[in-house]
């Protein structure tokens, strides 16, 4: 393989060559930038060649000189703009911080670099991750790789479109309400959310700047070209916050089976709450079919939960927690509004003023019922090792639509992330593999959601279904 050939290649055959010398960081940096400046996807909106160039060499050095650092040695990489960078312009996509230059790495950020990461730039975003399309008045819009007018989805486009068009080998994105994972979906890429509270979220925005906690729901997670590259980040990511450290030891279980035949797999196809298209419906019962084939245990009945009931709960707490960061003024605003509201004015409007302002006795109710439903989730998973469903209802919508086609019959714009949001208020480690592709040639993928701190049972599912 060229150098070039190599560029292409999933970040764990990259950092096979750099351990073999077949390529030098700073060829694969550059091939990377110069792919980066030619890319018409606006995905990567900022870069930081001298201080990549610098970290490149360093690498090749200890390389030269038989001291190689940690696991991703030398691998160039790029990281959504939601997470702060020391020394590189971090905005969330916001005029608000187009100034703001960290003096301290995200939490996650550090521990990449100290695996010996290079991080050569950010990937655009939607302001404050809080969109399902990417597009911003800093930076404008990213476009999808397969398709110029249809959506890379938010808020980690720019992170999903970077890594489909071979900007990056590797990237760091955030998921809240599929904001990892839906991207992942229309960019046709693998992505893992993984199981809440094992990636730190410090130094990620829209918290504000210098807040030392963060959402709930929020998970930072890795984004690549093949699933075993996302296993190879979740070692560097994964662990206990330093103050823990000194004590605590995080140790994920193996996968739980090492045959596809010993698993026990539930699948959920589709669901009249969220339905999905013809294209998707077709891909998830192929997929069953081809696991059953295999010698797996197919299970198409069981539910862990009812969909309708996940989702308004989900909806409770994420704008619980999307409220922890809004200014003063404007959450007073939204307090005096809900304060008015007809009781019997059910607008989703009016939906959400109550639940943004909603007591803290109201979200402690909320929690219990969360506690209650990862109750029913373990229970499932004590029948099943994972389960399988849609990724999304269709394909990549298009550049800004604000509603989706499913079948001939539109549906409301959140129903994007209905599926995604099954894993995200309760903590669970959930991956996104594309496997085929709808008939304009879209990619179609399916999600991977596993039992708490099963992400490595998660992630061989997802090798052994989509690696290649």
């Amino acid at each position: 393989m060229t150098p070039s050939d190599i560029s292409r290649a999933p970040a764990h055959t990259q950092l096979q060559a750099l351990a073999a010398r077949t390529v030098s960081s700073r060829e694969l940096l550059d091939l990377h930038l110069d792919r980066i400046a030619g890319s018409p996807l606006n995905a990567v909106i900022a870069l930081d060649p001298e201080a990549a160039r610098a970290a490149a060499h360093a690498a090749d050095q200890r390389r030269a000189n038989g001291r190689a650092g940690g696991p991703l040695d030398g691998l160039p990489m790029t990281v959504k703009d939601s997470f702060e960078t020391q020394g590189l312009r971090t905005t969330s996509g916001s005029p608000d911080l187009r100034d703001h230059l960290p003096q301290r790495d995200a939490d996650a950020v550090a521990r990449l670099r100290s695996a010996g990461a290079i991080i050569m730039g950010k990937t655009n975003l939607p302001a404050y991750c809080q969109d399902l399309h990417t597009d911003n008045a800093l930076f404008g819009a990213t476009r999808n790789p397969h398709h110029p007018e249809r959506t890379a989805g938010g808020s980690s486009g720019g992170a999903a479109a970077a890594v489909a068009a071979h900007l990056t080998p590797l990237e760091l994105g955030s998921d809240l309400a599929g904001s990892l994972r839906l991207p992942a979906h229309y960019c046709g890429v693998h992505a893992l959310r993984p199981t809440h509270g094992i990636v730190p979220s410090r130094g990620h925005i829209p918290r504000p700047p210098g807040w030392l906690t963060s959402s709930d729901m929020l998970t930072p997670g890795p984004l690549a070209r093949h699933p075993r590259d996302l296993r190879i980040a979740l070692d560097v990511l994964a662990g206990p916050a330093e103050a823990d450290a000194v004590a605590w030891r995080l140790e994920l279980p193996a996968p739980a089976h090492e045959r596809i035949a010993d698993h026990r797999i539930g699948i959920w196809s589709d669901d009249a709450h969220c339905p999905v298209d013809t294209a998707t419906r077709t891909l998830v019962e192929d997929l069953a079919q081809r696991l059953r084939d295999a010698g797996a245990r197919i299970d198409t009945d069981d539910r862990p939960v009812d969909l309708p009931a996940s989702d308004a709960l989900f909806q409770r707490l994420l704008h619980a927690t999307a409220a922890g960061s809004a200014e003063d003024d404007a959450f007073r605003r939204d307090c005096a509004q809900a304060a008015q509201l007809p009781p019997q004015d059910a607008s989703p409007r009016a939906q959400f003023l109550r639940l943004r302002t909603q007591r803290h006795r109201d979200w402690l109710r909320a929690n219990e019922d969360r506690a209650r439903m990862q109750e029913g989730w373990a229970a499932y998973f004590r029948r099943h090792d994972a389960l399988i469903t849609p990724a999304a209802p269709t394909a990549a919508i298009g550049q800004g639509a604000r509603s989706l086609t499913v079948d001939g019959r539109e549906r409301g714009f959140f129903d994007q992330t209905g599926w995604l949001n099954l894993a995200g208020h309760m903590g669970l480690p959930a991956a996104v593999v594309p496997l085929g592709t709808d008939p304009d040639g879209l990619p179609l993928a399916v999600q991977i959601i596993g039992p708490r701190l099963a992400d490595r049972t998660v992630l061989d599912l997802a090798e052994r279904i989509g690696g290649s």
